[in-house]
């Protein structure tokens, strides 16, 4: 089944990301805000991200050869895992340069025009994350997903460093402008360490969601009769293609086209229920012991 072209949603991630660093840019030079110039690398780190996000679709996207014969969707999950780690730089330079500027007070200037800014820069990140999330979700796209929650965070960061600047010039009180900053450096690295586990848990064959889990074994369930069962249900998840494998058992004495025409059967019932989803099913006679004890773990499917 032919995967869907998400770089158009990438190359929408990368317009977003060149222009709110201009923004974010101008919103720290008029005031020289260390909460402006650590949103501003936020953002910086959204375009690395973007770019490598656009790679990887690009190689997810190639369908199987012979090298890669059951595709390249999990390249998706190098890109999640690298917005991860760039997250985290961003945090450090957020906050070396939040002590500095503790250690350094300086005063601020252009409050006004640096919020201004810095809101159509949050509002555009804010627009496009919805989209990469909707996206993401519909097309079951990790790195999509991951780009949307990342210009999340940014949105949530600016939303941060704007109040600490509103109180700056409400209270003058310069101290909470690299407060603010150290702050978003915390809450940042919580987003990119979540990013990472996700990935790195991805990139290890993690089994599907249990909903989708529970969802097959109740399609088999509906399938099982007194001459039909099945067990070794094992599924994982490779970027946005599902793969599931079981075992058929039946009575020996079936032919072969009868025992063909029950697997095809079950996977057409499945596919209906998960389009696209991978399927390799084993036919074992029923009454063969050794039909038994093939996995030693496995989903449970209940019985009829």
């Amino acid at each position: 089944m032919p995967q869907p072209n998400l770089t158009k949603y990438a190359w929408l991630s990368i317009a977003a990301a060149v222009v709110t660093i201009i923004l974010k840019v101008a919103a720290w030079r008029v005031t020289d805000s260390v909460g402006f110039l650590s949103d501003a690398a936020e953002s910086l780190v959204n375009l690395a991200a973007a770019i490598l996000a656009l790679a990887m679709l690009t190689i997810a996207a190639k369908p199987a050869d012979e090298d890669h014969q059951f595709g390249h969707t999990k390249a998706e999950y190098f890109s999640a895992a690298f917005e991860g780690l760039m997250i985290f730089i961003a945090a450090v330079l957020i906050i070396v340069s939040a002590v500095d500027r503790l250690l350094h007070p300086a005063e601020l200037e252009s409050l006004g025009l640096g919020i201004i800014i810095s809101t159509v820069a949050a509002a555009i990140n804010g627009v496009v994350g919805i989209l990469l999330l909707r996206a993401g979700k519909a097309f079951r796209s990790p790195t999509l997903v991951a780009d949307g929650k990342h210009l999340w965070t940014d949105v949530v960061t600016s939303v941060g460093v704007i109040i600490g600047i509103v109180l700056v010039w409400i209270t003058q009180w310069q101290i909470l402008d690299p407060i603010v900053a150290l702050l978003v450096g915390v809450n940042i690295i919580v987003t990119g360490a979540k990013l990472m586990r996700e990935s790195i848990r991805a990139l290890m064959d993690i089994t599907l969601p249990e909903e989708e889990n529970t969802a097959i074994a109740a399609v088999l369930a509906e399938h099982t009769t007194d001459e039909v069962t099945f067990h070794g249900l094992r599924t994982r998840l490779a970027g946005r293609v599902r793969f599931a494998t079981f075992d058929a058992l039946v009575p020996g004495s079936w032919t072969v086209t009868k025992g063909h025409n029950l697997i095809e059967e079950v996977e057409s019932a499945l596919r209906e229920a998960f389009p696209g989803i991978d399927l390799r099913v084993h036919l074992e006679p029923r009454e063969d012991p050794r039909a038994y004890n093939d996995f030693d773990v496995e989903i449970p499917i209940p019985a009829n």
